[in-house]
């Protein structure tokens, strides 16, 4: 892998469940775990986030079996990561132009910041109009739900996409605290959904656009976007 590919990896900064103050942000292994397969394949990655600064972690994604992923710990150690998380590039100061990927990690936080920032959805369409690899996992997907493609039609119409389902969100007891299902969302745009078991990791490429189910999924969705850039089938 190249030194020269760049992956923009953009988070969300919204730290609590809306005008619940139960915390959330995003959720910790859907951010390392692709960050250092990006990484350890010679990428160069940036971190960008709705807001810029310091970047809210789930603190759910921190306890227990969680946080002893050996990305998570990996992370936690790596200053130069800690860096990038706590000095995230503003969103709508950052081109796509440049970058092979952009990529979206879920976490709850997601499901408020990222389909109101109109600046990432613009972002997200020059990536694709520029022919780069757009990804996401888990509740990452929420960040595609208002991007268009260059017909003027949301990106996910017609395409094959996966993202948190219906029945892990109330697996979650959180049906009734996001602002919408995301499953549900992408079928009313046009997007041919699919999923596997609930916390099992499952994925889809569909041409240039890979997208993950849950945080389970998070490697696979990462080895997935290196395969596209680097053009294998």
């Amino acid at each position: 892998m190249s030194a020269t590919i760049k992956i923009l990896m953009v988070l969300t900064s919204q730290a609590t469940m809306g005008h619940d103050p139960r915390p959330t942000g995003v959720w910790f292994e859907e951010l390392a775990t692709p960050y250092y397969a990006f990484i350890d394949h010679g990428a160069a990655v940036d971190i960008a986030s709705i807001a810029g600064g310091t970047i809210p972690i789930d603190p759910h994604s921190l306890e227990g079996d969680a946080s002893k992923l050996p990305s998570v710990e990996r992370f936690l150690h790596d200053p130069v990561a800690m860096r990038k998380l706590h000095a995230s590039l503003k969103v709508e100061q950052v081109s796509a132009t440049g970058y092979s990927a952009v990529f979206l990690p879920g976490g709850h936080g997601t499901m408020w910041d990222l389909p109101a920032s109109a600046p990432l959805a613009s972002l997200l369409s020059q990536a694709w109009a520029e022919g780069e690899v757009v990804s996401a996992v888990c509740h990452g997907p929420a960040g595609l739900v208002n991007v268009k493609d260059a017909t003027g039609r949301p990106l996910v119409a017609g395409r094959h996409v996966s993202g948190f389902s219906d029945s892990e969100e109330a697996a979650a007891g959180l049906t009734d605290k996001v602002p919408f299902l995301l499953e549900d969302r992408l079928r009313q745009l046009g997007a041919i959904y699919e999923k596997g078991p609930d916390f099992q990791s499952f994925a889809v490429t569909d041409g240039r656009l890979v997208t993950g189910q849950n945080p389970a999924s998070s490697a696979e969705v990462a080895r997935r976007v290196l395969q596209v850039v680097a053009g294998q089938p």
